[in-house]
């Protein structure tokens, strides 16, 4: 695990996974989903198109929301690899789940938006191994409509059972062996500034 310095570390970046084409962003389904979505490398038909799904870049993130694949329906966590291109169409389009005052020009503006936009970003406290937050925050990103649709049918790459990885992180943790846990996670980097790209969702 990559030490970050939280005094210089930037307080919203997107720290991720990722390659010259695409970015890994994890979830975590109930089996009925999960098990015939790595199988396949892509998301079954069960899974709901018309519904909106968030996307977490964070490894640890998606283990602070689904208890380390413990809670029930997100027993099984997913590696999801999608394209870049669509990655960054919806943050383009995104909105921020929230009011901020001073950023939105006022409440209805941002209701406007809201309703209007296929994406929305979320930016929550980081976690280290232990699960407790850092003062720094990642990106969430929920696809709704036309970008849920285009995440499950168009962009996805791969999909991968990551549920052995965060159990036996999750046991060295346990054990006290941090170090070791740390080898295991994956390597998540700043993804690349693109010129314009946050404009709509960093307050």
């Amino acid at each position: 695990m990559e030490e970050r310095d939280p005094r210089t570390e930037p307080k919203r970046r997107i720290r991720a996974a990722h390659t010259a084409d695409t970015i890994t962003v994890y979830q975590a389904y109930s089996p009925v989903i999960g098990v015939p979505a790595a199988r396949d490398g892509r998301f079954p038909a069960a899974w709901k198109r018309d519904r909106m799904t968030w996307i977490k870049p964070s490894f640890l993130w998606m283990m602070y929301r689904c208890g380390w694949g413990a809670k029930e329906g997100q027993e099984v966590v997913l590696a999801v690899e999608i394209t870049r291109e669509g990655f960054e169409w919806a943050l383009r389009g995104a909105c921020l789940s929230h009011y901020e005052r001073g950023f939105h020009a006022d409440r209805d503006a941002w209701r406007r938006e809201l309703r209007e936009a296929p994406a929305r970003v979320q930016w929550d406290p980081e976690r280290d191994l232990r699960l407790a937050p850092l003062p720094y925050r990642s990106l969430q990103l929920g696809l709704a409509g036309e970008a849920a649709r285009r995440y499950a049918d168009e962009w996805t790459v791969s999909v991968r059972d990551v549920t052995p990885l965060a159990r036996e992180v999750h046991g060295l943790v346990r054990a006290g062996d941090l170090a070791a846990a740390g080898r295991l996670l994956p390597v998540e980097t700043p993804y690349p500034e693109v010129p314009g790209l946050l404009d709509r969702v960093r307050p």
